[in-house]
């Protein structure tokens, strides 16, 4: 057998790819960064076909760090962005218009729309999630109808929808599938059967022919046809944050993680059950294996964490480089009095505020760039326990301990600050590749690389712990403030 493993990791500002040996360790990795286009107030798509370059790209350089032959490979998965949503020609390839972002907010007056019609929660029975500038339909619904001829080529066959994962399995492959985590982010899949809704279809005017298969997160979809992999077996899909779930192998109902990325997503699996939240969270696919039923979970959505220091770094000058956000947060005690509501795409969970904005609040002469530095990153913490409570009153199980990966669990400050807001242990795998690795096990249990998931279970090990070192009346103070800066971001567009 094969002494490896590969994942595309397909994120919202980079893709990577990754070779695994057995153990979880990576052997070799390549990282690309792609565009990120801003055309209006609210919009951000990326050009698909660029992300199929850079795909292809880190692809060969990563083979190449270790002179690896495809059948070095015994399989590979692919973990990607989710929501984001591309239409391209069935017989060129060639996308329709970029790729509509999931942070963009250009259907926001679609929303008052539909829920006019029953609501905001009017397809959460059926999907698990609100209406919400967030998913799929009506992206691919504002497509058909604003690039010109769209619905027609859809309505003859001449069109295939994809997120990401799709539209890279299509380049490998040739097959135009997805697995049920994606589908179930478009708003168009009935979470108890696991397919297609005709009524979910009909009421956003989506053609049932434009949309892929619906496969499980784990099996053999078919082999890759680009040259430093050909022949590969593409076997294992995921979106990208049940992907992480899946590489911290929280497979067991009530185990959770949380990433913190470009966004921030805590999941906690809730097995075979479907839960509904009464608490601003969504109920969404956590993973599916060949052959078994589905598992569940609930899953907290925050739009802008990570986003937010390259928006001070990018937009605003305050740094140069991500990491240099510590160390200037470093230079004060305290944040000063100032708190950073970065609603820049509305607030997700577990407000779900589609016309909400960013606000920066309590601001004196006596603020500094580094208040506003510490502010940036107390952000993260503090929607990250908002999610945290309202998970605990949705599941009825405690969080004792917080398993955390992505771009961000390397800021050590921000990692205390975390245990110290939340009142829980905060722990740090060894691998904190964790979303490119879920991919990887997922290929790698599809084609017999791994015997079952007691294997990955005992690869999983903790790298740094955080415990709490807050006294209790400053916590519920600086939560306080933040519950009140949160207030002044609400409602700032009018419907």
């Amino acid at each position: 057998m094969a002494d490896f493993i590969g994942a595309i990791d397909q994120g919202t500002t980079s893709t990577r790819f990754l070779v695994f040996d057995r153990g979880g360790n990576i052997v070799a990795s390549a990282q690309k960064e792609h565009q990120q286009s801003y055309p209006q107030p609210g919009w951000v798509e990326h050009d698909p076909e660029e992300i199929w370059f850079r795909t292809r790209e880190v692809i060969g350089e990563a083979m190449a760090q270790r002179g690896l032959k495809p059948a070095g490979l015994a399989a590979m998965g692919i973990a990607n962005q989710r929501e984001t949503t591309v239409l391209w020609n069935r017989k060129t390839g060639k996308p329709l218009a970029n790729a509509i972002v999931w942070q963009d907010t250009r259907v926001g007056d679609d929303i008052a729309e539909f829920a006019r019609q029953g609501g905001p929660d009017r397809f959460r029975a059926k999907t698990g999630l609100p209406l919400a500038t967030y998913f799929s339909a009506l992206k691919i619904r504002w497509l058909l109808d604003h690039i010109p001829g769209a619905r027609l080529q859809a309505d003859a066959g001449e069109v295939l929808f994809g997120n990401i994962d799709t539209f890279l399995l299509w380049h490998l492959t040739g097959l135009h599938l997805t697995d049920c985590t994606n589908a179930s982010r478009t708003q168009l899949m009935n979470l108890r059967t696991l397919d297609w809704d005709l009524e979910l279809l009909s009421a956003f005017a989506i053609p049932r022919q434009i949309l892929p298969e619906i496969r499980s997160s784990s099996e053999v979809y078919g082999a890759a046809t680009l040259e430093a992999v050909a022949g590969v077996p593409v076997a294992g899909i995921l979106g990208d944050q049940q992907a992480a779930l899946v590489g911290q192998t929280c497979f067991q109902a009530g185990e959770a993680k949380n990433t913190y990325g470009t966004g921030c997503f805590l999941l906690m699996n809730t097995g075979r059950e479907i839960v509904h939240s009464k608490h601003g969270l969504l109920t969404t696919v956590a993973f599916q294996l060949r052959g078994q039923a589905a598992h569940y979970a609930l899953e907290g959505s925050v739009a802008i964490t990570g986003a937010l220091v390259q928006w001070v770094r990018d937009n605003f000058g305050l740094i140069t480089t991500s990491p240099e956000i510590e160390s200037l947060a470093r230079l004060v005690e305290n944040n000063g009095g100032v708190y950073f509501v970065p609603a820049f795409s509305g607030l997700y969970a577990p407000y779900w505020k589609h016309n909400a904005r960013g606000v920066i609040a309590g601001l004196t002469r006596y603020s500094n760039k580094s208040h506003l530095a510490r502010a940036v990153l107390e952000a993260t913490a503090f929607q990250t326990r908002e999610v945290v409570e309202a998970m605990e009153k949705d599941s009825g199980v405690p969080l004792a301990v917080l398993r955390t990966d992505g771009g961000m669990v390397g800021n050590e400050l921000l990692m205390q600050f975390q245990a110290d807001i939340l009142d829980r242990t905060v722990v740090r795998p060894a691998v904190k590749e964790t979303t490119a690795l879920g991919a990887a096990y997922a290929a790698g249990l599809a084609t017999g690389y791994y015997a079952n998931v007691d294997d990955l279970r005992a690869q999983w090990s903790v790298d740094q712990t955080w415990k709490p070192q807050m006294d209790a009346a400053r916590r519920e103070r600086m939560y306080g403030f933040w519950k009140k800066a949160v207030t002044r971001s609400f409602d700032w567009l009018e419907e």
